[in-house]
């Protein structure tokens, strides 16, 4: 059998090769008829210049899924897991066109990569035909990548909860930013989260960003008992998570206009607060949908107005109770941080301030 030769994609002024158009990246579902690479592609180039007000000089991993997605696939879950089928790409691949430019970043473990750092929608392009299908942009811009620029309120639903909590919830937190002097900036997730996005001064550390997410979160579990920043998932309950990690050197969430690896192909869809509140299912907003959406223009046009300052937020975690919470796994131990152990195990074992299991 032949193969399908390569398409090409226009891309603002540049032509960006594309292989294998013809290949399958989203399967047929009730709402959506299947969707090739060809169109994923030409997506990204239609919505290339709107992502990249919002992912522009930002270092960006790649989430790759090379033969594309069904349900069942797995993406990896570290370096060494080969049997998954897609995987985050940190440093930009060999072979990458001249046009497509990258930034150093480093990691928490000390380790450096050049990673992705889009400077115009061909390396989008680029990168979508490479198999990318979610962008997962740092909150830095390349002329300072030790300072973020955006506060990130990740609403995650737990186990018993779905949207529709996290829309309402959402509402909350819109009431709470606003009384702080903030504006946020929502967007779906592209599966059953919201994310809330505040542009801020470019001169806190991550650590302090990640300190004024717990402030948040912490304000926004005192005022509504359906939200929690527990860490571990057997404290958490049928309650929206504020995902403060999120806001940790090397962690990311889905950006703006990204697709995700679920049926259908849904977008991670920016919106107004009016927009959000009248949405039915984050599912309706997808690859053959999203341009209605866009129609009315971007609801993000105007984010890059204003930067406000982290001292509301900053002041809540000073002064509510609960000091420091649990850093990922894969970080190092960090200062103040609680043992990093089950409270049910720490219940039935022994342990030390540091986390050290006591032999009997």
């Amino acid at each position: 059998m032949a193969r399908t030769p390569a398409a090409v994609v226009t891309a603002g002024e540049r032509e960006v090769r594309v292989s294998s158009p013809d290949r399958v990246v989203y399967e047929e579902t009730d709402r959506t008829p299947a969707i090739t690479k060809l169109e994923v592609c030409e997506y990204v180039a239609a919505v290339g210049a709107t992502m990249m007000r919002t992912i522009g000089e930002r270092p960006t991993a790649m989430e790759r899924w090379p033969d594309g997605w069904r349900e069942g696939m797995r993406l990896a879950v570290g370096p060494k897991d080969g049997d998954a089928d897609g995987f985050y790409q940190k440093r930009l691949p060999r072979g990458a066109p001249d046009y497509v430019e990258t930034v150093d970043i480093t990691f928490p473990s000390g380790r450096t990569a050049a990673e992705l750092c889009p400077t115009e929608p061909a390396a989008l392009v680029w990168a979508a035909h490479m198999g990318t299908l979610t962008f997962h942009p740092w909150p830095v811009r390349r002329p300072d990548v030790d300072h973020p620029d955006e506060l990130r309120i990740d609403l995650d639903p737990q186990e018993g909860t779905d949207f529709a909590d996290a829309q309402r919830v959402a509402g909350v937190a819109r009431e709470l930013l606003e009384e702080l002097g903030l504006r946020g900036y929502p967007k779906t997730s592209g599966n059953r989260g919201i994310h809330i996005y505040v542009r801020i001064e470019p001169r806190w550390s991550f650590e302090e960003v990640r300190h004024a997410a717990i402030g948040f979160g912490r304000e926004l579990e005192r005022r509504d008992d359906s939200v929690t920043t527990a860490w571990w998932k057997e404290e958490r309950g049928e309650r929206i998570f504020v995902d403060y990690n999120q806001n940790n050197r090397d962690r990311t969430i889905a950006g703006a206009w990204s697709l995700r690896a679920r049926p259908g192909a849904p977008v991670s869809t920016p919106m107004t607060w009016e927009q959000l509140a009248a949405v039915t299912d984050p599912r309706e907003y997808n690859l053959t949908t999203v341009f209605d959406h866009l129609a009315d223009g971007d609801p993000w046009i105007d984010m890059d107005d204003r930067a406000h300052s982290l001292d509301p937020l900053l002041e809540l975690w000073e002064t509510l109770p609960g000091g420091e919470l649990s850093f990922p796994p894969d970080y190092p131990k960090m200062p103040g941080e609680p043992p990093r152990v089950q409270p049910s195990k720490k219940v039935a074992e022994h342990w030390d301030e540091e986390g050290n299991r006591i032999e009997d």
